[in-house]
């Protein structure tokens, strides 16, 4: 399954925009609250160019990049958590994402009455990350409240494992009454109890963040809150007018996209890395979590993979391109037998031998 990021964001601060220059699909962009209803979806490949050189070293007769899921949700408003401008329907379209795109509107309000309105009649960034957060902190609180209890009353009943799920509970809405993100909280993941419940609490706060600042020439200054957050400045405009442009233009105008760093940065901030697999058939890149071993990794490919998992072939990408095939890597060594322990690094390319 592709990772699925929604992005969101107050009405009318370039989500829909932004939406339209990663993916290439045309939407709904318009100057009122809530032209988009529906959650947009578009599938975007990972630039990756790793893919592109052992392709040739190969001769692979297909390249598959990984890719990602991008959804564009309405925008959310003061209120959303009580239904506040259609408020529910989008929190529910949010918590079924991997990640959290927040798109804030840094660029300054212009004289011209043709120029984008904000909701709020002003500027201000933090105030605008507050509201948002806001609403996904409260609409969290709700879900916490009545799983605390349905918790409760399960311990009264002396069910096994309820008490420490209760106490994780009971900690997050401590945490979350303070007007922070769950994404923040230190929770014991090695306990068993405490993974079953936050899975089934899904938590729209306990996703993790990434802030896209739309900036233009005369709004790019950040204070210092908003540059601690982790965050990609774009001038969404821009990237919206390059899809109409030509290469040749473009590089006329010196303009160039930094939606490669925003994908890119996706997958940093959602800990995420890619090992690649190739041969005549294909190359391709595989999605994993960093930190997992291999067997773990192999499930990318097949869930058998991690059972019947014996060793496996690995080399970095680039060490593969030195040797120029397969066979010559093994040949001087730089082909190395991994077990069960070993832990994939990004650009690994692997074989996995069951």
């Amino acid at each position: 399954m592709p990772l699925k990021i929604g992005i969101v964001g107050l009405p009318n601060i370039g989500k829909s925009t932004l939406f339209k220059a990663i993916t290439q699909n045309p939407v709904d962009i318009n100057n009122y609250p809530f032209c988009t209803i529906e959650p947009n979806i578009g599938i975007v490949k990972v630039p990756d160019h790793r893919l592109t050189k052992l392709s040739e070293m190969s001769h692979s007769a297909k390249i598959i990049p990984t890719v990602i899921d991008f959804v564009d949700i309405a925008g959310l408003v003061k209120g959303a958590s009580t239904g506040e401008g259609l408020g529910n329907k989008f929190l529910a379209n949010i918590r079924e994402t991997d990640a959290i795109i927040q798109v804030v509107r840094v660029f300054p309000l212009a004289k011209n009455s043709n120029d984008i309105t904000h909701i709020y009649n002003s500027i201000d960034p933090e105030r605008d990350i507050e509201i948002i957060n806001t609403e996904l902190i409260l609409a969290d609180l709700e879900t916490v409240k009545k799983v605390e209890v349905r918790l409760e009353k399960d311990l009264r009943g002396n069910k096994e494992g309820v008490d420490t799920q209760l106490a994780v509970v009971k900690k997050i809405k401590s945490f979350l009454e303070k007007g922070n993100l769950a994404n923040s909280i230190n929770l014991d993941f090695s306990e068993k109890n405490t993974t079953q419940i936050i899975r089934e609490l899904s938590l729209i706060t306990m996703k993790p963040f990434l802030y896209i600042y739309n900036v233009n020439e005369t709004g790019k200054e950040l204070s210092q809150k908003l540059e601690e957050k982790n965050h990609v400045k774009l001038d969404i405009k821009i990237e919206e007018e390059l899809l109409e442009m030509t290469t040749e233009e473009a590089q006329e105008l010196e303009v160039h996209s930094k939606l490669d760093k925003l994908i890119l940065k996706a997958y940093e901030v959602l800990g995420l890395i890619t090992f690649l697999t190739t041969g005549a058939d294909e190359t391709r890149a595989w999605t994993i979590k960093k930190g997992w071993k291999a067997p773990m990794a192999g499930t990318a490919i097949h869930n058998d993979f991690k059972d019947k998992f014996i060793r496996a072939e690995v080399i970095q990408w680039n060490k593969l391109l030195e040797a120029g095939s397969w066979g010559k890597a093994r040949e001087v060594g730089t082909l190395r037998l991994e077990g069960k322990e070993y832990i994939v690094q990004d650009g690994d390319v692997i074989e996995f031998k069951i």
